[in-house]
């Protein structure tokens, strides 16, 4: 089962487990909020330990890709040269930023639209988004950066076919190269 249909059945079966809790109780609805904001702080320690681990490894391998093209505009993808280092920690850095959007959203829907529900079913989602996280798997559960988790890595399938990830085969690094190589000779 991949992770978007896996997450649509947690969501479900968590929602239905939140229509049985009573957060009109002033304790739950104070123990909902500990154990939410309890998984946030994890989360955050985790990636923050993630980053230091990677930062302590200091991977230098050069890692070359072709960038996903926009779906927008007609320009091919761009070429990315990086080191494994550089890449990890700008991965850990997006998922560090879901992590503040989530606590944005939370507090806005429920310190503004007074909703529990969803902080009990982010901090079950929270965990499961931990568990799914590449860099979670590569640097924290010690599996090998192979299928997969081979960099650079590629976004999860959506619930209606596979996402488009970067190009990381030798004939689409050597046209984007070529590509630039014939830019910058228009240029002089």
């Amino acid at each position: 089962m991949n992770s978007a249909v896996q997450s649509l059945v947690i969501s479900l079966g968590v929602m239905q487990v939140a229509r049985k809790i009573p957060f009109d109780d002033p304790d739950v609805l104070l123990y909902t909020r500990i154990g939410y904001v309890g998984v946030q702080a994890v989360v955050l320690a985790i990636y923050y330990y993630i980053s230091m681990s990677i930062k302590k490894k200091n991977d230098q391998t050069v890692l070359k890709y072709v960038d996903s093209p926009n779906a927008m505009t007609q320009e091919p993808g761009q070429l990315v040269t990086t080191t494994v280092r550089d890449y990890d920690l700008s991965e850990v850095s997006k998922l560090l930023r879901s992590v503040y959007m989530g606590f944005a959203m939370m507090g806005f829907l429920h310190l503004y639209m007074k909703y529990t529900q969803p902080l009990f079913m982010q901090a079950v989602m929270g965990l499961k988004g931990l568990y799914d996280a590449k860099p979670v798997q590569v640097h924290l559960l010690g599996q090998k950066a192979e299928g997969d988790l081979k960099r650079p890595w590629k976004a999860a399938p959506g619930m209606f076919g596979a996402a488009a990830g970067p190009q990381t085969d030798n004939a689409a690094v050597t046209e984007a190269e070529k590509r630039i190589g014939g830019a910058s000779k228009k240029d002089d």
